[in-house]
């Protein structure tokens, strides 16, 4: 059992959906951003996924983009992504931590190497958007074997012949990308959002969240109603890119995850 393994039956036995937040380590700065994450479970986040800055983020749109690039101007590294995790660690122990970015830098610190970093500096999962299942000897399974778990992304265009591959190997949960497209783009819909989940659900026993398109409460609590929760990225990268201070910042995350939590 990981913790997020322990925080969704944790959830499941309260009857309650979870709220997962997004942010990119080191944006707006490195500072900054450790008291943002630090703040991010007193604002009612069950799951924290934390972006892997990198120069050439494919799949996401200009919001996430320009985060990453302002996280790397300010010299973000994989080190100090791993130093924000274990601040968190240092004032909590329960809160799962999820890894999203891409295989690059990864695979330049070494598969081994950077799971050992990742599992002591207190990192629970996985979310690296450019490898498929076809590769999963890459990464996957490794990270699986130390103890990470490894979700996979589905898609409206994972159909009924590619799930099973997709969820072959997946754990902790799937993350199903509501819209086409990058991030930052678009409105998730609970009418075609719900039916999605469903059908996932009966090929898997794992949580199914929702992601991409949700900005505001009322939106959090409409796709968690149909789903296993929700989580925000691009609104929030929004308030941080905009200035808003880390208390402002909090706020609108707790408003968003207390939308999730009244579904």
């Amino acid at each position: 059992m990981t913790r997020i393994d322990d925080t969704f039956a944790r959830l499941n036995a309260e009857g309650r959906r979870a709220f997962v937040s997004y942010v990119m380590a080191g944006d707006p700065d490195a500072a900054t951003a450790t008291e943002i994450v630090l703040g991010l479970p007193g604002a009612g986040v069950d799951i924290i996924e934390l972006g892997l800055p990198f120069t050439d983020p494919m799949a996401d749109g200009a919001t996430i983009q320009l985060a990453g690039q302002r996280a790397l101007d300010g010299g973000m590294t994989l080190d100090g992504t791993l130093d924000i995790v274990r601040a968190l660690r240092a004032v909590d122990d329960t809160t799962p931590v999820v890894l999203m970015g891409y295989y690059n830098p990864i695979y330049s610190r070494g598969v081994d190497r950077f799971l050992e970093q990742a599992k002591e500096a207190g990192v629970d999962g996985l979310i690296i958007v450019d490898l498929p299942p076809e590769e999963d000897s890459e990464l996957c399974i490794p990270a699986q074997a130390a103890g990470l778990n490894f979700i996979r992304l589905a898609t409206p265009t994972t159909d009924d012949k590619r799930l099973p591959k997709v969820l072959q190997n997946t754990s902790g949960f799937v993350y199903y990308v509501s819209i086409t497209g990058i991030t930052g783009t678009g409105s998730a819909s609970a009418g075609k959002v719900g039916p999605e989940v469903a059908r996932i659900k009966q090929s898997t026993d794992l949580p199914v969240i929702v992601g991409f398109g949700i900005k505001t409460p009322e939106a959090a609590q409409e796709i968690a109603g149909v789903a296993d929760g929700c989580v925000v990225g691009s609104a929030i990268v929004e308030r941080i890119a905009s200035g808003d201070s880390v208390a402002d910042v909090l706020a609108y995350v707790k408003s968003l995850a207390d939308g999730a939590h009244a579904a």
